[in-house]
């Protein structure tokens, strides 16, 4: 009972939480089905009986307080585990739903090929793939969990590495046929190379994997541009030029013969790819036979690929 009394009132918490986090009174009140004034009443409540503002109210905005920020962060982590406690003690006893969330491509090369081996593994097991490039905050979200490539430093979830990859050119067997014999890193310059649009930092492109072996991107090069990295392979696929591969994403590509490498020359990249999990959140049964699949299914980190910070001896 003494914790409770220290507690202020839901609702007025609820209508804190709302308008601290849209920033606006009024998309709080439109999302919680009641009128503006209302909201205002309730905060006006909440900062009567804590004895401080918690918002600045400027002219056609808010901003919160020091201490309204602190109060903001608390409450927002709170019905975030509140919310994720209520949907897990909800879901019906027979049905059994995991939701994990990839990168497009990632989901399309490396995932989904490989996951009907888990699923007859654990057919009560339903499975749902969020692919998408912008990864959302997995403490909010209702996934379980989210593989990602990176430095495995995310503040919303705990991380643990599934593999390193490495970067090298390929292409289609027919387009290598044309293009002859590749000698040097710098004769790539002279064809069509495949690129893709990315805001990732982490991403090498061509400059970064030319650079790694001395040799300077031209301002002006052969080849297509696409706009997500799935339409580079598919693009390589189809004789188009020379992309960049990354190993774990094209392996079965290169295996099956419809992708050859260009060269031998490869670099390593700086991050790896991490499962992440969410830290506030109790793991289920389900979520840890799919934890052990994935690392049944990831290769040992690989030896003799050149490092992008390597600098001697960028020899093709």
């Amino acid at each position: 009972m003494a914790l409770r009394r220290k507690l202020p009132p839901l609702t007025a918490l609820t209508s804190f939480e709302a308008a601290a986090r849209l920033a606006s009174f009024t998309k709080a009140a439109s999302e919680l089905g009641v009128t503006q004034a209302a909201i205002s009443r309730q905060i006006h409540l909440l900062e009567e009986l804590l004895g401080f503002p918690l918002f600045v109210r400027l002219h056609r905005k808010i901003e919160l307080t020091e201490k309204g920020k602190t109060l903001a962060t608390a409450a927002q982590d709170a019905f975030d585990l509140i919310a994720a406690s209520v949907l897990e003690v909800t879901k019906e006893d027979h049905v059994t739903e995991l939701t994990i969330a990839a990168s497009v491509g990632f989901s399309h090369f490396w995932l989904l090929p490989r996951i009907s081996e888990f699923s007859k593994r654990h057919p009560e097991i339903s499975l749902r793939i969020v692919s998408q490039d912008t990864m959302p905050n997995i403490e909010s979200s209702d996934l379980d969990m989210a593989i990602r490539f990176g430095s495995g430093m995310w503040s919303d979830g705990m991380a643990e590495m599934l593999f390193e990859d490495e970067i090298f050119p390929i292409c289609s067997p027919d387009f290598a046929n044309a293009a002859g014999n590749i000698e040097n890193i710098s004769d790539l310059i002279g064809h069509p190379l495949i690129s893709n649009a990315t805001d990732d930092p982490t991403w090498t492109g061509w400059s970064e994997f030319l650079a790694a072996f001395s040799v300077e991107m031209p301002k002006k090069t052969l080849g297509l541009r696409c706009s997500f990295y799935t339409e580079a392979i598919y693009a390589a696929l189809n004789g188009q030029g020379i992309a960049l591969g990354w190993r774990h994403l094209v392996e079965d590509l290169l295996l099956q013969g419809r992708l050859v490498r260009v060269t031998e020359a490869t670099v390593k990249t700086r991050n790896a790819y991490f499962v992440v999990i969410p830290k506030r959140r109790r793991q289920t049964e389900a979520a840890r036979h799919f934890l052990s699949w994935l690392s049944e299914m990831s290769y040992r980190p690989f030896n003799g690929a050149k490092s992008l910070s390597e600098t001697s001896d960028h020899r093709g």
